[in-house]
Formats: structure tokens, C-alpha cells, sequence
């Protein structure tokens, strides 16, 4: 009796995708693959498990708002807008350069495919240095442990920047294995750094959202 894998596909006619060593070989197996990939799932499995967290903190920070008579209680600022709308707009335009990155990858561009993530690394690394500075100086005048406002403030941003921190980790990461060329591994890899940004994009806006509504 021959074996059959889920589907009723002979495992002999299941595509070995990540078989595919070159931009050539990339381009030929992609259209055999069946569903996403593993490492996919994974991430989408990760990002479900962080957006889980960071809806928890978010709630949290509600609670505290509805609990406290002003808000922010004094003598906590209000927190900025103006600066915070256009970094976080910056850092999420980054997605498009990246799907861009994706779509030349999957046509086998191995140069336009670093040349569009290492712009949208470029983007994410000044926002990050900016905000770092900025998180440095709002504790500074405003200490952590001021009071619940502080407290929840400071945790939810310190937290969006730990997630683009770890995103540029992985962008980087992956321009340095770009270096020897595309491989099916390495298309995996730039779609879900791509995917992980989407994530982390969206989780800043929603945060800087949050974080803004205490000027309402």
C-alpha cells in the first residue's frame, strides 16, 4: 500500500520546496507550494502569543485611566502628539518596501530585494535611536515609579520598542544571509520578517493611539 500524506497527495508528488538552492530554482518550485510555510505558522503563533501580552497592558492601562479622577494625574505632562503621529506614520510606511522585497524575491531579484529591505531598515533604525533618546529623556523628568500613570506609560512604549528592536535584529539578520545569495530558506525567512513588521507596525499605532488618548 503507498503511503499518502494529508489531502490525498501521494507522498511522492509532494513538492520539495525548500529543495530550491538559487534564485532560479526559487522561481520554478514556488508555484508547487501548497501552503505557508512552517516558519510562518510559527511567527503567526509567536505574534498571537505577544499580541495576547500587550492586550493585557493595554487593558490595564484603561483600568487605571477609569479608576483615576484626572488623567493624566498631576503633576504627569500630557503626552506629545505631533512628533510621535509622524514617527509612527514613518515606521509604518516601512511595510511597503518590504512587500516590495517579497514580491522581488519571489521573482528571483536578488538586488532589489536587499535594496528594499535595507531602506526599510533604514527607516526603523532612526525611529528606534529617536525614540530611545526620547523614552531617556521623558524618564528623566518623569521617573517610572512616579506614580500608576508613569508606570503604565512607560511599560507599554518600552515594550512597542522592544518589538522594533527585535524587528531590526531580524532585518539585519536577514541582509547578512541575502549576502550568499536567495534560497526557498531565505525567501521563508523575508516573508515572515515581513509578516513579524506588519505586527509590529500595527502594534505601534494601536500603542501610540493608547498612549495618545490621555490628551482627549
Amino acid at each position: 500500500m503507498s503511503d499518502y500524506v494529508a489531502g490525498g497527495v501521494p507522498e511522492g508528488s509532494v513538492p520539495r520546496t525548500t529543495e530550491a538552492r538559487n534564485a532560479s530554482e526559487v522561481i520554478a518550485l514556488l508555484p508547487r507550494r501548497r501552503q505557508p510555510s512552517v516558519a510562518m505558522w510559527g511567527m503567526a503563533m509567536f505574534i498571537a502569543s505577544e499580541a495576547t501580552l500587550l492586550v493585557t497592558m493595554i487593558a490595564s492601562y484603561y483600568y487605571l485611566r477609569f479608576q483615576t479622577p484626572h488623567w493624566p494625574p498631576p503633576p504627569d505632562p500630557k503626552p506629545e502628539a505631533l512628533i510621535p503621529l509622524i514617527l509612527v506614520v514613518a515606521l509604518a510606511t516601512t511595510s511597503v518596501p518590504l512587500q516590495l522585497a517579497v514580491r522581488a524575491a519571489r521573482r528571483g531579484r536578488l538586488t532589489a530585494t536587499r535594496l528594499m529591505i535595507a531602506a526599510a531598515l533604514l527607516v526603523q533604525v532612526g525611529y528606534l535611536v529617536y525614540e530611545v533618546h526620547d523614552f531617556t529623556r521623558q524618564v528623566h523628568h518623569d521617573p517610572i515609579t512616579t506614580d500608576a500613570y508613569s508606570s503604565i506609560y512607560f511599560t507599554l512604549l518600552g515594550a512597542d520598542h522592544g518589538h522594533v528592536f527585535v524587528g531590526i535584529l531580524l532585518s539585519a539578520w536577514l541582509l547578512w544571509k541575502l549576502r550568499r545569495g536567495l534560497t526557498m530558506y531565505r525567501l521563508n525567512a523575508i516573508q515572515v520578517v515581513t509578516f513579524y513588521w506588519y505586527a509590529v507596525n500595527v502594534l505601534t499605532l494601536v500603542i501610540t493611539g493608547v498612549l495618545l488618548s490621555a490628551r482627549l
